[in-house]
């Protein structure tokens, strides 16, 4: 299952942000002039920043002289381009053969309707980006979803929404300010 890419004419050019162009300053130092530097500098921009905001494609091309078509033909093309922030946490479920025939549509679709999002999307407090891949490479834990570097296998759509649901709860009480957390309540 692929994701929904982006394309150039749906990002907004009236809905700035406040990006600080400053930041990407040391990477097109780095790779300015040098033959092969349109992958190396949107990498570089998007370890920077999470993903590649509109400015930061403006920025790279005024000062390469890299055309802003071909910076966004790439980044549109390339899976791992972002053309719009991600959550805090990442939910990747495999969707590779093993998976598929175990059901992990249920699980996308359970993870849909309880983070209230599409394949692709990010909940609306930035806390989870939901995404089908193509496979995680853990066959004999089928079905499986990856979270941030953390596997976890032989799911079902409820045992993945109760992962999900727990590191909700965490981030929740990692988020409150002057709030007791449970485990400083133990003697």
């Amino acid at each position: 299952m692929r994701i929904a890419r982006i394309k150039p004419e749906a990002v907004n050019p009236d809905k700035r942000t406040d990006v600080d162009l400053s930041l990407i300053d040391s990477v097109i130092e780095r790779y300015k002039g040098k033959k092969g530097n349109l992958i190396p500098l949107l990498q570089g921009a998007q370890t920077t920043y999470g993903y590649i905001p509109k400015e930061v494609f403006d920025k790279i091309a005024l000062e390469t002289g890299l055309k802003k078509n071909d910076l966004y033909g790439v980044a549109t093309f390339y899976a791992q381009f972002r053309l719009s922030p991600v959550g805090k946490v990442v939910v990747r479920v495999c969707h590779g053969t093993a998976c598929h025939v175990q059901n992990a549509t249920v699980i996308t679709e359970d993870l849909q309707n309880f983070l209230n999002v599409k394949d692709g999307e990010t909940t609306e407090d930035r806390l989870f980006t939901l995404e089908s891949v193509a496979c995680l490479g853990c066959c004999s834990l089928a079905p499986c979803m990856m979270i941030g570097e953390e596997t976890f296998g032989k799911l079902n759509g409820k045992k993945a929404v109760d992962i999900v649901k727990s590191i909700k709860r965490k981030e929740s009480l990692d988020n409150k300010p002057n709030q007791a957390k449970p485990e400083l309540w133990k003697a």
